[in-house]
């Protein structure tokens, strides 16, 4: 099956991008076919072809649980995404990491993603062994 690991970075990449990894990874074991896409620089990248989509960000500050506005406009120009199951997750902060999960999860169900799962991630070891234990179908 074919999945992809969309991933929305604040002022840092690398953590989240190290978390989005992991993740590909861990699916990547089930025996799946996963891309991994930057949607702050892939921004014409479309989601149409996957079955299997995780959509992940990391929050803009530690405090109140803000998203980038990059989320709802790439997901809204990604092509057909309604109807396709989702995982969401976010980089864990020290406050405010579940209203952010809260907001991911809206733009996505707005979009009409079917959400099977969702996480807030604190490293890319737990990033890895949540993607090895998705149930992808």
């Amino acid at each position: 099956m074919r999945a992809a690991v969309v991933f929305f970075s604040s002022a840092s990449r690398e953590r989240i991008l190290a978390l989005a990894k992991s993740l590909s990874q861990g699916i990547g074991e089930q025996g799946h076919h996963v891309d991994l896409i930057d949607g702050d620089r892939d921004v014409n990248a479309k989601l149409t072809s996957y079955q299997y989509l995780a959509v992940g960000a990391e929050p803009l500050s530690g405090f109140g649980g803000k998203l980038p506005d990059k989320v709802a406009q790439f997901l809204g120009s990604a092509g057909m995404v309604s109807g396709k199951h989702c995982f969401a997750f976010v980089a864990k902060t020290p406050f405010g990491s579940m209203k952010a999960l809260s907001r991911l999860m809206k733009n996505m169900e707005k979009e009409g993603m079917l959400i099977k799962n969702s996480s807030i991630l604190g490293s890319a070891q737990e990033a890895q062994e949540v993607g090895k234990r998705l149930h992808i179908k």
